[in-house]
């Protein structure tokens, strides 16, 4: 609309389209909670007033605040596809979603991120991106595919509203010892934002590595290392996904004069949790039960993140701001009563996702699984073995020495003693390659889970106390193209399938919670603990960038030398 009819429209010369009167309006702009009527038109906020209006909507008292905005997440680790995760979040009042595809990224490669950016773009949920910026993400996988800094350049000027900067540079070694490749993705992203992505870092390589472009870090996990990263001008996203929960710890960082350079993100959650807790309001929810005030919280979850990508009249309740916001029955609970976007009541089930000719099925291709691919030839008499040990709550993992169980030279699974195998088929090119090791933590006491979604490479990772369960596990989720698997005995308990680049559904999201209720009561079955999210967990045990040990289609990985380490000592 042009600017002169909003002027007409603010200054009470025409008709607004919409009045919300008796509202109480949370701004984080000035940092009150004020009375006020708010007009609309075109979906656009003209100002506070009793404006004559075309629709009167009497708010009876509500809270008013501006839409959520999630500022760091990977939207393939929800398991629903975009369309279907955008209706669940704005259900839950978030507006804006600055999402790093590199999950899809590193199956289809730039073919993913584009079918992510089409079949979304019409949607009333304003979905951006970051650019994918490891892919690989290292040396240490095989990924479906290769991503450099002149496919960077291209897709901002294919996309330059939608991709609003370069996604976690999780290659921080490749920063510091100025990798070429790496180096030439940076200077690709120009002035945009850069996401940092820097477990432990800390000194002199964390200076270097902020100075290299690097803006923002979602993966503190301790209060000193948040804290030294805002010192030096990062921008802190305190965390709280389904796996990663660092809010609790965090929050005593956050104080009347940092908070503006703080944000609240989920990085990864699945659709049961979107679904039974929420997106960001639950995010909210826990930080006000911890003492934080709403105001700051919903500050940290709107105008915050808005301003750190650049995001302009987007994140506030005021005039020129895009019309997004949630009327709230209560403040301390966040209790949604309705969410507009762009000025409309929500209504997602109508929504649909915009043609697109790209595909993204039929992503697994393994090679040869037969039963040698899993044989671990024993070590030597009286040496001990790495086991990668599982940390519940956290996507770290620690390093355990550990006698193994031998029969016949070789290795076996030692349910008594909590080590189960654990294998990574590589499922992009069908190269047969496969990565073996020991996990605990699980607490599998038999059978086999298996799993295509692990990060980042996301290969077809499975662990498991029998082989020939393992196995079967394997050639379910090949059969099904990827998905989540439950085995015992021969027998397959459940099958959760993801048909969509191996990690997402295609099916409603109450389909897929229920789904993953049965095969969280199956894995519950074959003995994993309540307190994990097995598969969650399970998803992260092959991700090579965060420490300490790992498992990749090429190997073990000791993560603090960023290199292969055998299993024997």
């Amino acid at each position: 609309m042009p600017m002169n009819s909003l002027l007409h429209a603010a200054r009470g010369e025409a008709p607004v389209d919409l009045l919300v009167r008796n509202c109480q309006v949370v701004n984080v702009l000035s940092g009150e909670i004020h009375p006020a009527s708010v007009g609309v038109k075109n979906g656009t906020i003209v100002g506070f007033g009793e404006y004559e209006a075309l629709q009167v909507v009497d708010a009876c008292g509500r809270y008013l605040c501006p839409g959520l905005i999630e500022g760091h997440i990977h939207i393939e680790s929800t398991l629903l596809d975009p369309v279907r995760f955008a209706q669940v979040a704005a259900a839950h009042g978030t507006a804006v979603v600055v999402c790093d595809p590199h999950e899809l990224a590193n199956v289809l490669g730039l073919d993913g991120i584009r079918w992510l950016l089409e079949i979304t773009r019409d949607l009333p949920l304003d979905i951006r991106c970051m650019m994918p910026s490891c892919v690989p993400a290292t040396h240490l996988e095989t990924a479906g595919a290769t991503i450099t800094a002149q496919d960077i350049a291209a897709m901002f000027k294919e996309y330059p509203d939608r991709i609003l900067g370069l996604a976690e540079m999780m290659n921080y070694p490749g920063v510091l010892y100025q990798d070429p490749q790496v180096m030439g993705k940076l200077v690709a992203a120009g002035d945009r934002p850069v996401d940092g992505h820097a477990p432990g870092l800390s000194g002199f390589d964390l200076n270097a590595y902020i100075l290299a472009g690097p803006g923002s870090d979602h993966e503190a996990c301790h209060l000193d290392e948040a804290r030294e990263k805002l010192r030096a001008g990062m921008h802190v996203m305190i965390r709280e996904g389904s796996s990663e929960k660092n809010l609790f710890d965090l929050l005593p960082l956050i104080n009347d004069f940092n908070s503006q350079n703080c944000s609240l993100v989920t990085d990864d959650r699945h659709c049961d949790d979107l679904l039974r807790d929420g997106h960001l309001d639950h995010t909210i929810r826990l930080a006000v039960s911890r003492g934080l005030s709403p105001l700051r919280a919903i500050q940290m979850a709107s105008i915050n993140t808005a301003r750190y990508f650049g995001l302009r009249r987007r994140g506030a309740v005021a005039p020129g701001y895009r019309a997004d916001f949630v009327l709230l029955d209560d403040l301390e609970s966040f209790s949604i009563f309705q969410t507009y976007l762009d000025g409309k009541v929500i209504a997602p089930a109508s929504w649909r996702p915009a043609a697109t000719d790209l595909v993204v099925t039929r992503s697994v291709h393994l090679g040869e699984t037969g039963p040698s691919c899993l044989k671990m030839p024993a070590p030597a008499p009286g040496k001990k073995v790495r086991v990668i040990r599982t940390v519940p709550g956290q996507i770290v993992t620690e390093m355990d020495m550990v006698r193994p169980l031998v029969q016949d030279g070789r290795i076996m699974a030692d349910p008594e003693s909590d080590v189960v195998k654990l294998a990574v088929f590589e499922r992009h090119h069908g190269s047969g390659g496969v990565g073996l090791g020991l996990v605990r933590g699980l607490g599998l006491k038999s059978g086999a889970i298996a799993s295509t979604v692990a990060h980042d490479s996301h290969n077809l990772i499975v662990a498991g106390v029998s082989d020939s369960d393992m196995l079967l596990a394997v050639r379910a989720l090949a059969d099904c193209g990827g998905g989540f698997v439950c085995v015992r005995d021969g027998w397959v308990l459940n099958l959760v399938p993801l048909p969509l680049a191996g990690l997402m559904s295609d099916q409603d999201p109450e389909i897929i919670a229920t789904g993953l209720d049965h095969l969280n009561a199956s894995a519950r079955e074959l003995g994993c603990p309540e307190n994990i999210n097995p598969f969650m967990q399970l998803s992260f045990l092959s991700l090579p960038v965060i420490p300490r040990l790992r498992l990749t289609d090429k190997g073990l990985v000791d993560v603090q030398d960023f290199a292969f380490t055998p299993l024997s000592e």
